[in-house]
């Protein structure tokens, strides 16, 4: 079975054109190789940008388009103040009676993470399995999934940074300690624990922190993110860990509509949300 998403308690060169737009409180560029898709739904109508910087996403979610491969897909899962996911191509059939989410269309996609995009409300990312089965994190072939968040707090936001820090770190020292040339300081580890050393389990551990993230960037949540976390909201906890390859520019209230829906086991809307058609806008 796939999990696309954490639940809800957890968590590239182109030429530029002269115009910008403003939206959710970021800007992006337009350039030669921006695209836009007009989404249409049983809730209303969403214009999607894809980002030229996730051209993998980008060209796949295009093939998808034109292939008419989302016409008739459903909103298989929804959670008010977190998301909106979709793309699973056995939702299309009225009768299937399985569990939905834990198919695709079309291999997998290698990550593309950008640091300057974030998820903010709005937000189009790709869905995946889970770290334990997908450690690259690569993406569904089809499935995505549209914010729609909640706002958060600067202190709050600063608590995030600090958890996602120390889980980095505490990732980074157990592969410092897995490779062979440290063995000696593994093994002093696994001696302090049989003997039920704390106080030098916590000395040794303290010690080789600064070794096992030499080459390691500490987390931080930008400028922009902060200011669209704080003022239109999202899901910050995604962040770093699921490829986001565009955003909706029209029609965030729709995905209010969406969320907000009732749901059913496995967060499946009561009342069936399709999407009737994608197109490219030229």
């Amino acid at each position: 079975m796939f999990h696309y998403l954490l639940k809800r308690q957890s968590y590239f060169k182109f030429s530029i054109l002269a115009l910008c737009l403003f939206c959710g409180g970021s800007f992006f560029s337009m350039n030669k190789d921006s695209v836009k898709v007009l989404m249409h739904t049983s809730k209303g109508k969403l214009t999607l940008f894809l980002y030229p910087e996730t051209p993998l996403h980008q060209q796949n979610f295009i093939r998808l388009v034109e292939s008419k491969f989302y016409e008739g897909v459903l909103f298989h899962r929804v959670i008010k103040d977190f998301m909106a996911q979709a793309g699973d191509p056995n939702s299309k059939d009225s009768l299937y009676n399985g569990s939905l989410g834990s198919t695709s269309e079309g291999d997998t996609i290698s990550a593309e993470f950008v640091a300057r995009y974030h998820h903010k409300k709005g937000a189009l990312s790709a869905a995946r399995t889970g770290d334990n089965m997908n450690p690259t994190k690569a993406s569904s072939g089809s499935q995505f999934y549209i914010v729609q968040g909640r706002k958060f707090s600067t202190s709050q936001l600063k608590n995030m940074e600090a958890r996602k820090n120390s889980q980095i770190i505490g990732e980074q020292l157990n592969k410092f300690l897995q490779k062979p040339e440290n063995i000696n300081y593994l093994n002093q580890l696994k001696d302090f624990q049989k003997q039920n050393k704390k106080d030098s389990i916590n000395f040794l551990i303290e010690s080789l922190k600064p070794l096992a993230i030499t080459y390691s960037e500490p987390f931080k949540f930008s400028e922009q993110a902060i200011l669209d976390y704080s003022s239109i909201g999202g899901t910050p906890h995604l962040d770093g860990g699921y490829s986001i390859f565009g955003e909706v520019i029209e029609g965030l209230e729709i995905i209010d509509q969406i969320c907000n829906t009732a749901t059913s086991n496995g967060d499946k809307p009561i009342e069936d949300i399709k999407i009737i058609s994608v197109k490219l806008i030229k």
